[in-house]
């Protein structure tokens, strides 16, 4: 009875619980989602794209004969529910065999109602999935809801509707589909990802001929003909929908595919949830970094430009490089490269289809070449100077600004977080942080001259500078100070290649490969620039790692806050480590290769510390800036990584990515963005100790609150000298030992880390 009373009270709360559709054409469930800045700027709007509706004559009848035999062949036979394939599906999935077993209609209803009828895999999702397919067909005709289906299908690439599909991989009308290409468009419903013609062509061409030969055994379509059609390959054409890009859409490209992700894994559909995403980017910064890279990076172009232009190489200003009368930008590179050019030639996708229609490689290569337009936006293509910039708060990981290339419409592959590049010198701090939390000293002396090291494999690396060897002794400072290759070479060998690489993950160089060969010292594993920027913020923050963040909380339509998100702190160094390398990267821009910073933007105030890079042939040009609340890193170099600047002047990293972050900083600062009289924190002193601890007699209160670790969660591996002080006792005896320590300069001991001591 009670069991009776129970599943009556459950079908009527069911019932009254599913969508209501007395207008189809009213449902408004599908909300975009949209991302702001930290400061409630617009950045995104996530939704599936435009549609444009069609009518069922309007579709192509190839199309409506592969829907019907694959997705429910007795559409036009049930009610809504097809209860033999309902229960042939329970079965088969009893066994183990998957199966689906949704009508039209009921894929229909969820399309309509994500929200309100779920995603779960569940028995009840599935009953109110049924009911509502009920109410549909109780309301609309069979040509009502094939049109509805028909319209609001996802496609992926921003398709929704088979017209925007037709559209997105044939460039033609739905109307205008053939057997082969309704085929593959139906085999994708099953999973527009999975099964995407683009993204997985074997897949698709598979689940494709599925669809053909269930047509043919549904009798629309002849064995001849599908034996014809199944061997054909998939010709798609995709013409993606072309979005607005907002500000910041490199930012906002890399957020999408972390929500994705996060909706994935919560249930969420970012495209018709409507959920409001804040992001933690700051668009006073962003504009200062989008300013900053355009300005510079288009004053670098055209230096590039007249360097190349002529086969003697005229000395170039900044601002005031013009081209000679007669000369072409890159003209004298093109005419003692033709080989590149021919290689150029054959790498586009032009070359490669006039291959595949049958012509020669060498009459296409020929025919191409003497497209005199056509070359001559290849030439302009391979030749544009391009860049990338990140800034970070050290103390958080927030993403503050992001700029993935000079311009988005030319050029939209993103230079911060999917570009690897070699670091070079920039890498460099790996190798000497390694070294200190080994215990070895900032004075140690190593020997300017010329060395040779042998590999595992037999091989032997000779490491050169740009001048000679010097035959001087040089200590371990001076060695990042001057980048000196040779001297950073030795400090390798000293603390071994795992030590350098174990020192670099635990930074932030995660996602990149580190080859463990001794050339590693000087950047030769290509890394991202958020990897470098991100380990060099955990530097800046007393040794503290963060993971670089870029969503900080989500609400739904309503204003509830359904998700927050935060960094967790992870302790990749010692904060002497960190402290000493700040230091020592000091020197960097007030005597090494990085005073560009203070000469030309007059950044002298502010408390700061970098690092060049460049690369062999001067391919590549880096600069990091950290500062205590910021930390900003470029990148410059031209996408072809055969194309190069000309000059070593210009072709450093000291001279070309050092303007995009100098131009920023000094922005920043002008506009009070950045304090200038924020410090960096020195752990070795009393008052650095204070004000680590700034609260000893209340125990929770003073749980590594200058860290930002929660209250209860120490840091791995940290040294008891960072371990809050039991007593105000222990306070004072700590303050007394920090005390009488001698000072980095005066040649103290440092402490080692978890790594342990250099043997």
């Amino acid at each position: 009875m009670l069991a009776t009373v129970a599943g009556a009270t459950y079908i009527t709360h069911l019932v009254r619980h599913t969508p209501d559709v007395q207008d189809l054409r009213q449902v408004t469930s599908a909300r975009p989602s949209v991302v702001l800045s930290a400061d409630g700027e617009l950045l995104a709007t996530f939704s599936r794209g435009p549609t444009q509706r069609v009518t069922v004559d309007e579709v192509s009848p190839h199309l409506i004969d592969a829907l019907l035999a694959t997705e429910d062949h007795r559409f036009h036979d049930h009610g809504g529910v097809d209860y033999k394939r309902l229960v042939a599906a329970i079965y088969n999935t009893a066994t183990g065999r998957t199966q689906g077993g949704s009508t039209l209609t009921q894929q229909l209803a969820r399309n309509l109602f994500p929200e309100e009828i779920g995603r779960s895999r569940s028995l009840h999702r599935k009953l109110k999935e049924l009911v509502t397919a009920l109410r549909i067909e109780e309301h609309y005709s069979k040509q009502q809801i094939l049109e509805a289906y028909l319209n609001t299908a996802p496609f992926l690439f921003n398709a929704v509707g088979v017209e925007m599909a037709a559209r997105t991989y044939w460039n033609k009308s739905a109307a205008e589909l053939n057997e082969v290409e309704s085929a593959t468009l139906v085999g994708m419903l099953k999973g527009p990802r999975y099964y995407n013609p683009v993204l997985n062509p074997e897949r698709a061409r598979e689940r494709r001929n599925l669809v053909l030969a269930q047509m043919h055994k549904r009798g629309t379509l002849q064995a001849d003909r599908l034996h014809a059609l199944a061997a054909q390959p998939l010709r798609v054409s995709l013409n993606r929908y072309a979005e607005a890009p907002g500000p910041a859409p490199h930012f906002t490209g890399h957020a999408r595919k972390w929500l994705l992700a996060w909706a994935e894994s919560t249930g969420h559909d970012l495209y018709a949830d409507g959920l409001v995403i804040e992001s933690t980017l700051e668009m006073e910064l962003q504009r200062a970094a989008e300013h900053a890279v355009a300005r510079q990076t288009e004053a670098l172009q055209q230096i590039a430009n007249v360097e190349w232009s002529q086969a003697e190489l005229v000395e170039t200003s900044l601002g005031g490089a013009r081209l000679p009368r007669r000369a072409e930008a890159f003209g004298h590179f093109w005419k003692q490269r033709p080989e590149l050019l021919a290689a150029a030639v054959r790498e586009t996708p032009e070359f490669r289809r006039a291959v595949e229609s049958g012509e020669s490689e060498a009459r296409a290569l020929q025919q191409l070449l003497a497209d005199k337009d056509w070359l001559a936006a290849l030439k302009a293509r391979k030749t544009r100077l391009e860049a990338g910039f990140a800034a970070m708060d050290p103390t958080t990981g927030e993403v503050k600004a992001w700029v993935g290339s000079r311009d988005f419409k030319h050029d939209q592959y993103d230079h911060v977080a999917q570009a690897t590049r070699q670091p070079g010198s920039t890498f460099k701090p790996f190798v000497y942080g390694a070294a200190l939390e080994g215990g070895i000293r900032p004075q140690r002396a190593y020997l300017d001259q010329a060395v040779e090291i042998r590999s595992g494999d037999g091989s032997v690396w000779k490491p050169t500078d740009m001048t000679a060897p010097s035959g001087m002794a040089l200590t371990l400072r001076d060695g990042l100070v001057q980048s000196r290759n040779i001297i950073t070479a030795q400090v390798m060998q000293d603390v071994g290649v795992d030590r350098v690489v174990s020192f670099a993950r635990a930074s932030g160089v995660t996602q990149s490969r580190l080859d463990p060969v001794p050339s590693l010292a000087l950047g030769t594993s290509p890394v991202t620039l958020l990897e470098m920027v991100n380990a060099y913020a955990t530097i800046a923050h007393e040794g503290v790692r963060r993971e670089p963040l870029v969503i900080k909380r989500i609400r739904d339509r309503e204003g509830r806050v359904i998700a927050e998100f935060g960094s967790s702190p992870r302790r990749a160094m010692s904060p002497e480590t960190a402290s000493t390398l700040v230091d020592m990267m000091r020197g960097v821009v007030t005597q090494g290769t990085g005073t560009m910073v203070r000469t030309r933007f007059g950044i002298t105030q502010a408390d700061v510390a970098g690092k060049t890079g460049t690369t062999q042939n001067n391919t590549d040009g880096w600069f990091i800036l950290m500062h205590p609340q910021l930390v900003a890193g470029a990148w410059v170099g031209f996408n072809d990584s055969r194309v190069t600047m000309r000059s070593d002047y210009w072709g450093q990293g000291g001279h070309n990515a050092i303007l995009l972050v100098g131009d920023f900083f000094r922005g920043a600062l002008r506009e009070g963005l950045v304090d200038a009289r924020a410090r960096f924190a020195d752990p070795q002193t009393p008052q650095a100790v204070m004000a680590r601890w700034p609260a000893v007699g209340e125990r929770e209160g003073a749980s590594i609150a200058r860290l930002e670790v929660p209250p209860g969660q120490p840091l791995a591996d940290t040294p008891d000298e960072d371990a809050p002080p039991k007593s105000s006792q222990e306070l004072d005896q700590l303050i007394q030992t920090i005390g009488r320590r001698d000072s980095w300069s005066s040649g103290g001991a440092l402490s080692s880390s978890t790594m342990g001591p250099l043997q």
